[in-house]
């Protein structure tokens, strides 16, 4: 990992987490928001960024949703985001409360790209991508894009091709897409921490 992706110290990663898990929790338990006043939350956890949560139940994907523009500030994007994956991911029905022991989350803090407010750096050529430290973003004029972070290929054993076309199947492209004229392509980077360590 690039390090200099980096910015949120350990203590810091631990507050989100437990951010996330304690909106988690109070939501599904209660439908309740929580107060954000009560945890620690430093000048980086104020700043304004995207992030991801995703959900993960006996290692399978549970839920996972985020916000890719700088938008909120990171603690209120966690907060928010634990609760939309656990409830809004389409492809999962709603998390039960006797599932929240068996779930573990992990959170994709997203660090600043070429334009302020986003994180997105354009990919002019494919030898830029490097696994393990970006994700990707498809998107073609007019149509929904598609989006993959940084994990997924190293937890799918994936090389560079592999991800390209994994990035252009979950946008509803063909395999190739990203080589056709009008398809913009995008790198990213997240600092990425889970419960599981």
């Amino acid at each position: 990992m690039d390090t200099s992706e980096h910015y949120l110290s350990p203590e810091e990663e631990q507050v989100l987490l437990r951010i996330a898990r304690t909106a988690l929790d109070q939501y599904v338990r209660n439908r309740d928001k929580i107060d954000l006043d009560h945890f620690d939350l430093t000048d980086n956890l104020r700043e304004k960024h995207g992030a991801f949560v995703t959900l993960r139940r006996g290692g399978q994907l549970r839920g996972c949703i985020g916000y890719t523009e700088s938008i909120l500030p990171l603690a209120e994007t966690v907060a928010e985001n634990a609760v939309n994956a656990c409830s809004r991911d389409p492809r999962f029905p709603e998390v039960a409360e006797e599932e929240l022991d068996e779930i573990t989350v992990e959170v994709s803090a997203l660090t600043p790209g070429e334009v302020p407010g986003s994180p997105f750096k354009r990919v002019h050529d494919v030898s830029e991508i490097v696994i393990g430290r970006d994700g990707l973003y498809v998107t073609r004029p007019g149509q929904r894009g598609g989006i993959l972070l940084p994990q997924v290929p190293v937890e799918q054993g994936w090389d560079v091709p592999q991800f390209l076309s994994g990035v252009c199947r979950k946008a509803g492209y063909p395999d190739r897409a990203w080589e056709q004229e009008g398809t913009e392509l995008h790198r990213f980077s997240a600092q990425v921490f889970s419960e599981s360590g």
